[in-house]
C-alpha cells in the first residue's frame, strides 16, 4: 500500500545527508518494497562536471533513493518529522551499474528502487536493491546495490 502522506515528508529528516550531499529532492511514492524519488539538479550541485551530472552523482542519487525502502521501517508511520530514529547506511557493494546518459544542470530525474532481499540481524539490516533512474521517462541508469543500515 502506498503512503498517502509522502507529499508532507521532508526527506532530509530521514537521510543523514545534508547539502551539498543530499541527492533526493522529494519522495513521490513509497511502500514496503519500493520507492520513487525526484531530484532536481541545481546549477550549484557538487557533482556537476562540465555542466553534466556525474556518474558519481547518479550512483549517490540511486543509493539515497533506494535506502528509503528499508530505512522507512525504522520509523513509525505517523513520524513525518523523522524524529523517532537516526540511521546510518552504507553501500556495501555495487553489484551492477549501467549509465546510459548523463543529465545536465537544470534537469529533474526520477529514481525508482525496488527491494530484492533483506536480512535483519537485530543490529544491522543487510539488503539488496535495484534502482532505475529516468530523465523524461527515458532510462538513463540501471543499478543493483547492497546496503548495510543500522540505528545510531
Amino acid at each position: 500500500m502506498k503512503n498517502p502522506d509522502v507529499s508532507n515528508i521532508d526527506v532530509s529528516n530521514y537521510l543523514p545527508h545534508r547539502a551539498p550531499m543530499l541527492m533526493v529532492t522529494s519522495v513521490l511514492e513509497i511502500d514496503d518494497i519500493s520507492v520513487a524519488t525526484k531530484f532536481h539538479i541545481s546549477e550549484d550541485c557538487i557533482f556537476l562536471k562540465e555542466g553534466k551530472f556525474s556518474e558519481t552523482g547518479l550512483i549517490e542519487n540511486a543509493a539515497q533513493a533506494a535506502s528509503g525502502v528499508v530505512g522507512q521501517s525504522f520509523f513509525e508511520k505517523d513520524d513525518l518529522d523523522g524524529t523517532g530514529n537516526k540511521l546510518v547506511g552504507y553501500i556495501s557493494a555495487i553489484k551492477k551499474v549501467e549509465i546510459l546518459q548523463l543529465p545536465k544542470a537544470g534537469d529533474t530525474i526520477i529514481t525508482k528502487a525496488k527491494l530484492l532481499s533483506r536480512f535483519d540481524t537485530g543490529e544491522v539490516t543487510m539488503c539488496s536493491l535495484e534502482a532505475q533512474t529516468f530523465l523524461a521517462e527515458k532510462l538513463i541508469v540501471s543499478s543493483t546495490m547492497n546496503f548495510l543500515i543500522h540505528e545510531v
